[in-house]
């Protein structure tokens, strides 16, 4: 593949990762993070696919606990 076609690849990538996506940046302790990884490797997903469905799973304990109130 020559420059410029791999230039336009990852200029559409950039591009559409933009348009599609929010990025946040996490801090954790050191060592959480190789603790996740490995967490969400042995559950078969990417370490954001991991946190992705821990924040919505969390929300929605969230919002039944409020709803119960």
């Amino acid at each position: 593949m020559d420059d410029e076609k791999k230039f336009d690849k990852v200029s559409y990538k950039n591009q559409f990762n933009r348009e599609k996506y929010d990025r946040v940046t996490i801090m954790l302790p050191k060592g959480n993070k190789e603790m996740v990884t490995a967490h969400a490797k042995a559950n078969g997903e990417s370490m954001n696919s991991f946190l992705n469905r821990a924040i919505e799973e969390a929300m929605e304990r969230d919002k039944a606990r409020e709803t119960a109130e």
